[in-house]
């Protein structure tokens, strides 16, 4: 689950990270009360959405290339700016084409800015550690960083423990070049920041710049949160700040049944049990010249009634022009999910080809229900032979 902004600050301020005094507004009969509550002379109006590339980006017919985050230097252009912004739709180079409305917006003091450095903690599988990336190119997209200065970029793995280790530490100030009278407060916030992220459960703290101001304090200017959702029921807190207007409706529904659904652009719609599976089935896909119209995982446990519901969640995208159900039985039977299946598309009056690969436990009790199902149902031996036919199906 992403956090907003303003929600971010929240984590490391309770945890008590360096961040500036800022105000949410969501509505805009909130606008005047905070922008008045700022007792700095330039302030900041900053869109939140679940999106990067917000200063850069561009609002769909507003008339000015101003972008999603507006330095303001008086009370009046600041209500003037989020006035104009609040509402309207954001269009940077993460969001597409269409945008994202701007629901929120927040209002933030300013500060005098030495120098500006990245900063992001987050899960690395690989390894079993925690990653510290760190930069001197603060302000920056990191991936720009990365492709066009990948020697300036510093990345620490850490065991996990409560506290970051003091080497760990000096390697982070000596690539960052810290001076060394600064770095007792720069340790001191990076300790914080990383006990934000463990006592989050955070997959991912991302401080983008993290500042140094002119006073020689360290503070997070802006920062990006996203908490593991499998551990969400223990931070009723974080969960209650959800924004579901962020996220696609369908991946919603789907969260409610358990399955673990992400809308694509392609026109295959996929079942799968299993993400290393799942993932498989749109590289075959992609192979034979297809494209996935989603990841869908309906769990080693699906019932028939979360397949049907798999099936009403797929059905609901306009561009899935073929459907490719693809079960390897393990814990999954395989006659379980042809039930499901022979269901779903019965209830569902399913008009497009649908494809069926199952392989494991009970397959030919599997095989035998959707033969004797009297649907259309395109029968593949293997995850090869499926992924061509859903292809050749389009045509």
């Amino acid at each position: 689950m992403n956090l907003h902004e303003y929600q971010a600050k929240i984590l490391l301020k309770n945890n008590d990270v360096r961040v500036l005094n800022g105000y949410p507004v969501l509505d805009d009969n909130d606008i005047d009360m905070a922008v008045d509550s700022i007792q700095t002379p330039v302030m900041v109006v900053k869109s939140q959405i679940h999106a990067g590339g917000r200063g850069a980006g561009k609002f769909k017919d507003s008339g000015d290339d101003k972008g999603g985050v507006r330095v303001c230097f008086s009370k009046d252009e600041a209500k003037d700016n989020a006035k104009k912004m609040f509402g309207k739709t954001l269009v940077t180079k993460q969001t597409g084409p269409n945008g994202k409305q701007v629901n929120r917006l927040y209002i933030e003091e300013g500060c005098d800015i030495k120098k500006e450095y990245y900063l992001s903690m987050l899960v690395d599988r690989a390894s079993s550690s925690i990653s510290i990336i760190a930069s001197t190119e603060g302000g920056m997209e990191i991936e720009e960083v990365a492709e066009k200065q990948p020697e300036k970029i510093i990345t620490i793995n850490v065991p996990g423990d409560n506290i970051i280790d003091q080497n760990s530490l000096d390697q982070l100030a000596e690539g960052l070049k810290i001076d060394q009278n600064l770095s007792k407060d720069f340790f001191d916030q990076i300790q914080k920041i990383y006990k934000s992220f463990l006592s989050s459960d955070a997959s991912l703290v991302e401080v983008n710049p993290f500042v140094l101001t002119s006073e020689g304090n360290f503070l997070a200017l802006d920062a990006k949160v996203s908490i593991d959702d499998n551990a969400l029921y223990k931070h009723k807190d974080l969960a209650s700040m959800r924004d579901e207007t962020e996220e696609d409706p369908a991946e919603i529904e789907a969260s409610k049944y358990e399955l673990n659904y992400i809308k694509l652009d392609g026109q295959i719609g996929c079942m799968v049990n299993g993400a290393g599976l799942a993932m498989g089935t749109m590289d075959i896909i992609k192979l034979h010249g297809g494209s996935p119209a989603n990841f869908l995982d309906v769990g080693g446990g699906a019932t028939k009634e979360r397949v049907a519901k798999a099936f009403s969640i797929i059905l609901q995208d306009p561009n899935v022009k073929a459907i490719l159900v693809n079960i390897f039985g393990g814990i999954m039977k395989c006659d379980i999910i042809a039930e499901g299946v022979v269901s779903a598309a019965k209830e569902l009056s399913i008009e497009v080809p649908l494809i069926v690969r199952l392989e494991g436990t009970n397959v030919e009790l599997g095989k035998e229900i959707l033969n004797k199902s009297g649907l259309s149902i395109i029968s593949a031996d293997d995850l090869d032979d499926a992924a061509q036919k859903a292809v050749k199906a389009l045509n």
